[in-house]
């Protein structure tokens, strides 16, 4: 048996999806979570029927008639895959919106069953609702649920009558239009449609007179969702959250895990003992326990962020940050919506990218999910802790000023894309329902923590490991005269990993960091992003990265800094240049599908990787005349190279104009 689930965005699908099949997905305050259906049976504890029953989560919609792509899947999927039953969540805070989906779903000869979510809400904003009276009007059963509450007795419920109804034929409370109505028809059978809705909720619906004065969550909203104060208390915010995770309680977990990291490494190291090849040796301590070592020994520090921001999005601040942002995009000639994507990929860039879905302008999700790898996902944070740990004092300081450079970066190349496209005014809708500030929920925080938490090591110990014992391997050998050579110690400069890098180190010698072993780390970063800190553990030999009393490398800062030969002001180019190129080979496979079109992904890609190199350039050469007063090395060849950029992108936004001015002639 199969049972579609389907709801309005924000009303807890997912939530409730997770309660009864016990899966672990992203919930959200806003559309563009859910981005593809997903699939889960439903937990023994909940289904005593003996039938086997797979639920699938489907993106949040709010009509049959699909305005995004992901409301498209909703739509297809319900009338080409004939689920057995539908369970339509409905927000029983929002009645009027809600149902306008419901009548339409009950007009597709497939059985319903209605999850009244939201029931404990309900009683707050003292509002009673006649689910009998609710469930004879509409002619389908009608379940009170609360999906934040697992044990609650009405998901039980709920499944029960689900497999009740599975095979019954329900008559629809309301007969809108066929599939080929025409516009007119459509528009007159819609306001028909929300007559009889509001009739409705007149007869279920008993609402206590509230009071017009303003309640705390308005007056909330009007420092913290303000145009002037939002920007400032989002910036202090973000700085808590570094702080918390990359100085404070995520450093004390950290360096509890490298102890362990390391014991493991020693022993591993007595164990095999001298008889065994050095090469073997070499491969198996440093290049997998080290490299992968090294990665995952920023895993506290990963877990502590991601918790301290679901506990944000739970409590939801989060929501009113894409209403503060909102001004802004849209001046830039993006969406409202193209924030939630941004935010969404701090997490993970592939999911963001595949939230831009959810926007219908073409131009405006296309550059969206160009745009959006700008943002530091969850890869990019061992990057951004490894090198302010080491060469700078202050590690929540960078982290947020690279997350704000990040910002940066978008409504800068925004602006220069709607040139370029010729698009120089377009129109943006963002409609958005602000969730109710609350407590936020500690479990449904610990579990979206650890969730990110296994998929970050199942990524160590698969594509970054294979990834470190080949870089290890490289790096041991060298080609010569047809034949595989053990490197001499000392003459790694021969080697098949230096070989291949260096050619690409001095592209790198503008920007302060031209040296293969920089070069190789930022290569293997294409894989996987984790890649250029377990790289780097390997090529220096450094197997253990954080000692969090002094945010240095164990063996102190200055020393690894020496080892790596480059100053602050190069570690923090190569650090801007890691996070600012493009992005892992599998968001750029999300981009390649959501864009749709194999000249925006190569000009994704070019656009991406001209503009890590350009602020990369900008900060080494001025940071260098700042600190020296003197320009860094190589800064003709450097000013050659951006210039080439520049004059292009220049090119392009004059041949947009053009065009722009003949759309209008």
């Amino acid at each position: 048996m199969k049972i579609a689930l389907t709801g309005n965005p924000n009303s807890g699908k997912t939530t409730l999806f997770n309660a009864i099949t016990g899966r672990i997905e992203h919930v959200g305050n806003w559309a563009g979570v859910t981005v593809d259906k997903k699939e889960g049976p439903v937990k023994k504890t909940l289904n005593d029927s003996g039938v086997d029953i797979t639920v699938v989560d489907l993106p949040g919609a709010y009509s049959m008639s699909p305005f995004t792509s992901e409301e498209s899947i909703t739509r297809d999927f319900v009338k080409n895959e004939a689920p057995d039953v539908i369970i339509n969540i409905v927000d029983a805070t929002n009645l009027n919106r809600s149902l306008f989906f419901t009548t339409q779903l009950l007009e597709l000869n497939i059985p319903v069953v209605i999850a009244l979510n939201k029931s404990d809400l309900t009683a707050k904003k003292k509002t009673k609702i006649n689910t009998t009276l609710l469930s004879q009007l509409l002619k389908c059963p009608v379940v009170e649920t609360i999906s934040t509450q697992s044990k609650n007795e009405g998901l039980k419920r709920l499944i029960k009558e689900a497999v009740k109804v599975n095979g019954d034929q329900q008559e629809a409370p309301f007969t809108g239009v066929g599939d080929q109505a025409t516009k007119e028809e459509v528009l007159t059978a819609d306001k028909e449609r929300y007559a009889f809705i509001a009739k409705l909720i007149k007869q279920v619906e008993k609402k206590v007179q509230q009071s017009k004065d303003t309640t705390l969550q308005d007056k909330a909203d009007r420092i913290i969702a303000n145009k002037w104060f939002g920007i400032p208390i989002f910036i202090v915010v973000m700085w808590a959250v570094f702080a918390i995770s990359q100085t404070y309680v995520g450093t004390f977990f950290a360096d509890i895990l490298s102890g362990w990291i390391d014991t493991f490494g020693g022993f591993v190291s007595n164990q095999l003992g001298s008889d065994v090849d050095p090469f073997l040796s070499a491969l198996l301590v440093d290049g997998i326990i080290g490299g992968v070592g090294a990665v995952v020994g920023f895993l506290p520090l990963i877990m502590v962020l991601f918790f301290l921001l679901a506990l944000l999005e739970d409590c939801g601040y989060m929501a009113r940050v894409a209403v503060v942002m909102d001004r802004f995009f849209k001046k830039v000639g993006l969406s409202g919506k193209s924030i939630i994507p941004m935010i969404i990929g701090t997490g993970c860039a592939i999911p963001g990218i595949m939230a831009t879905r959810t926007i219908k302008n073409d131009r405006q999700r296309r550059t969206t999910a160009m745009l959006t790898p700008f943002m530091p996902c969850g890869a990019k944070l061992p990057i951004i802790a490894l090198f302010s740990g080491v060469f700078f004092n202050n590690s929540a300081v960078v982290s947020v000023g690279m997350y704000a450079l990040g910002i940066l970066l978008i409504i800068i190349s925004a602006l220069m894309i709607r040139r370029i496209t010729g698009e120089r005014k377009s129109k943006s809708y963002f409609i958005m329902e602000l969730p109710e500030y609350r407590i936020p929920s500690l479990k449904r925080a610990v579990v979206s923590m650890f969730s990110r938490a296994k998929a970050f090591i199942i990524k160590a110990g698969t594509i970054i490991l294979v990834c470190n014992a080949l870089i290890q391997i490289m790096q041991t050998f060298s080609w010569s005269n047809g034949h595989f050579q053990m490197v001499a110690e000392g003459a790694e400069n021969t080697s098949i990993l230096a070989t291949i890098a260096s050619p690409f180190a001095i592209l790198l010698l503008p920007l302060g960091f031209g040296v293969w072993q920089l070069a190789a780390a930022a290569i293997t970063g294409f894989i996987a992003k984790e890649n250029v800190v377990g790289t780097l553990a390997v090529v220096y030999g450094i197997t253990n990265f954080i000692d969090p009393d002094e945010l240095v490398l164990v063996g102190g800062g200055s020393d690894v800094a020496t080892i790596m030969g480059i100053s602050s002001v190069a570690a923090l180019s190569y650090l801007t240049f890691n996070l600012f190129t493009p992005p892992c080979f599998a968001a750029i496979g999300a981009m390649n599908s959501e864009l749709e079109s194999p000249k925006w992904l190569w000009g994704a890609i070019g656009f991406q990787l001209s503009m890590g190199y350009i602020v990369a350039f900008i900060i080494y050469q001025l940071g260098t005349l700042i600190t020296t007063g003197s320009l860094g090395q190589y800064f003709i060849q450097g000013l050659i190279a951006v210039a080439i950029f520049i004059g292009t992108y220049i090119y392009l936004m004059i041949k947009g104009d053009r065009k722009a001015e003949l759309a209008h002639a």
